[in-house]
């Protein structure tokens, strides 16, 4: 569907009585936070929707699960948000909407770095709109002294690609959290390991949206654990 078309065709979506809502991809999902007539403070942080509920009165209801797949992926492995000091490399969509999760949560401060400093700033104005208190820093991708460090950027599509975070700078037991999914293991999670570091893979995210998915529209729900054992994954 060409852009210019998708507020119509949306439009048109609303009035099938018999469509419970739709998951959204790029490029709509900017645009789409712009055409509902509720969006949860997630899809607002985030700048963005994913996925969209059909309300009883024809209107839509936007939300963002990347944020949620997360902050359950790091909950589901014992982890503790609550009180939590976090630094987010990537102001984004899948960083913001990671920043909205982890507040949500109950994380004490989140620090936010993109190569943009625009982009971290705004974020942050987002992120304070919705959650006043929490304590919301910019400017720095030095690792040192935090609870958990979130590569939210694209660095470790590829071979050559430098590493988001000085990792020497990451002390044993922070926990290390990863966006990419081109390889289970990039080469930041596995510096991380090698350092003590508990990690969280890119995959994990997307197992553990599922669910939040499903809740979302009403269709029950499924385990990450069930939905692993029928991917098929190729790395």
């Amino acid at each position: 569907m060409k852009a210019q078309d998708y507020a119509v065709a949306l439009d048109a979506l609303s009035r099938f009585t018999n469509l419970r809502g739709a998951l959204v991809t790029m490029p709509h999902k900017k645009a789409t936070l712009t055409l509902v007539a509720q969006a949860t403070p997630a899809a607002r942080i985030a700048g963005a929707c994913n996925a969209l509920l059909r309300l009883p009165d024809g209107t839509w209801l936007g939300d963002q699960f990347d944020g949620a797949g997360f902050v359950h992926g790091v909950q589901r492995k014992g982890r503790s948000i609550e009180g939590a000091r976090v630094l987010i490399a990537g102001s984004g969509g899948v960083g913001s909407a990671i920043a909205a999760s982890l507040a949500q949560a109950g994380a004490a401060q989140i620090s936010l770095f993109d190569a943009n400093a625009a982009l971290a700033e705004a974020l942050r104005d987002r992120l304070l709109a919705h959650y006043p208190r929490l304590d919301v820093r910019t400017g720095s991708n030095d690792p040192a002294g935090y609870d958990m460090v979130v590569n939210a950027t694209p660095l470790g599509m590829k071979d050559d690609d430098p590493l988001p975070f000085d990792v020497e700078r990451i002390a044993p037991g922070t926990f290390v959290g990863e966006v990419v999914m081109k390889s289970e293991y990039t080469p930041l999670l596995r510096a991380a390991q090698a350092r003590g570091c508990p990690v969280q893979v890119g995959t994990d995210m997307l197992f553990e949206m599922i669910p939040a998915c499903l809740e979302f529209f009403g269709f029950g729900t499924a385990t990450p654990d069930e939905l692993r054992a029928v991917a098929r994954i190729q790395y």
